[in-house]
C-alpha cells in the first residue's frame, strides 16, 4: 500500500468547502456515480454528511478529477481538528471502493453565522 500526504486547504466550519482530487488514472468516467461519508474519525458510527454525485457533494470534472463540495450547513457544527472521508463508485455492481482516504483539517472561524 502506498501512502501519499499532500497539503490542502482546511475546512472552515460553517463556510462552503471545495477541494479537487486528481487521480493518476481514469477513476471517474463519464456517467459514474460516487458517494462519500464525512466522519470525525474512521471508527465513528456517526455520519456528519453524505456526499454524492446526485446531491452535488461530489462533482465529476473529468475522467481523472472530482470536486468535493461541503455545503456551509453540513460543516457548521464541526469542531476544530479534522474529518475523514473516502469515496465509492456506486454505479458498479458491487460498488467499488476507490482505495483512498482523506483527512482534512477543520478550523473554527472567529467570524461566523453571517
Amino acid at each position: 500500500m502506498t501512502v501519499e500526504i499532500s497539503e490542502g486547504p482546511a475546512i472552515v466550519a460553517g463556510y462552503e468547502y471545495r477541494l479537487q482530487v486528481e487521480a493518476n488514472s481514469p477513476a471517474f468516467p463519464e456517467g459514474c456515480t460516487l458517494a462519500a461519508q464525512l466522519r470525525a474519525r474512521v471508527s465513528d458510527a456517526t455520519v456528519i454528511a453524505t456526499l454524492t454525485t446526485e446531491n452535488g457533494g461530489l462533482v465529476r470534472k473529468s475522467d481523472t478529477v472530482v470536486e468535493i463540495v461541503i455545503a456551509p450547513e453540513a460543516g457548521a457544527g464541526l469542531s476544530a481538528g479534522s474529518v475523514v472521508l473516502d469515496m465509492v463508485r456506486t454505479d458498479l455492481v458491487p460498488p467499488r471502493h476507490l482505495q483512498f482516504t482523506l483527512e482534512i483539517p477543520v478550523v473554527r472561524p472567529v467570524t461566523r453565522g453571517l
